[in-house]
């Protein structure tokens, strides 16, 4: 399969400053706050272990346009976990180690989904990067349905969130729509012929969608549960959560849910997710993107 873009999808230098970012980066909305902060729990294992499975499945690559996609989806992926990264360091700075969580999450990619089959299930080395990559693929349709919603939603805006913190949620999501199909077409291109490879996609779908709700909800649970500022005040709940929806702070269920009827239609393509024109434009303004290139373009002349 021969994809081509208008432009070539590559990773670009960004720096955010989080000195100034409170722990309740939503002001009086911790329940909120904590759902979204689940991003910086999962993200960099999870783009780590991303790249892990492309770069053992790049020799399975024969079409060069693919392959320079996919070359820079590593790269945009590698960037987006650093810097989901830093904001750990941030939150640990200000009392709230996520160490006990993120142990849970390096044992889903490191052993459970890691190179070899886990607990010596019969299954092939090719069988098995074949189903990794439907996983991610499955997981890269939840990643651009986010993205687009935060790139769209005005509501977040008058909550008077963090500016830094919007930025990084902004930034991540629209790269994740730039290269919202790169992942679907590695696993089409690497996962064999049908009917076997549109079975394993269901099955990579089937999989990722229930585990991605566990672990949002076990991972907001933790965050409010170990939030030194609410001190034991607040626990997770489907109706604070709910509250958080209503004001248009999260997603709504049926924007999230309507992605998996979408998504096993055989004749889907994630090209049909997002705003494209939005995502570019917005990589276009995003300060920490510009700060990042002024201070490349500072030290070029100086």
């Amino acid at each position: 399969m021969s994809v081509t873009h208008p432009y070539r999808i590559a990773p670009r230098r960004v720096s955010f400053d989080w000195r100034d970012t409170p722990l309740h980066w939503i002001p009086g909305e911790p329940t909120a706050t904590h759902v979204i902060n689940v991003l910086h729990l999962l993200l960099p294992a999870g783009e780590r272990w991303f790249v892990k499975v492309f770069k053992e499945a790049l020799p399975l690559v024969r079409d060069e346009e693919l392959l320079k996609d996919v070359k820079g989806f590593m790269g945009q992926e590698s960037t987006h976990s650093t810097q989901h990264s830093y904001v750990l360091s941030h939150l640990a700075a200000q009392g709230l180690d996520t160490g006990p969580y993120l142990r849970r999450v390096d044992f889903l990619f490191d052993v459970l989904l890691g190179e070899r089959p886990p607990f010596g299930l019969p299954v092939s080395e090719r069988e098995w990067l074949r189903w990794r990559l439907s996983v991610v693929a499955a997981v890269e349709q939840f990643t651009a349905v986010l993205g687009n919603w935060v790139l769209g939603t005005d509501d977040l805006d008058r909550a008077g969130p963090d500016p830094v913190m919007l930025d990084l949620l902004r930034w991540h999501g629209a790269e994740e729509v730039e290269h919202r199909a790169v992942a679907f077409d590695m696993y089409e291109h690497c996962g064999g012929e049908d009917p076997g490879r549109y079975a394993r996609r269901l099955l990579g779908m089937a999989v990722a969608a229930p585990w991605l709700a566990y672990l949002w909800a076990t991972g907001a649970a933790y965050l409010i549960r170990n939030d030194p500022k609410l001190a034991g005040r607040l626990r997770y709940g489907l109706r604070a959560h709910n509250r958080a929806v209503t004001k248009g702070l999260l997603p709504t269920w049926r924007e999230l849910g309507s992605a998996v009827p979408r998504y096993v239609r055989r004749s889907y393509h994630p090209s049909q997710e997002g705003s494209l024109r939005r995502a570019v434009d917005y990589l276009a303004t995003s300060p920490a993107a510009r700060a990042a290139a002024g201070a490349i373009g500072r030290a070029a002349i100086s």
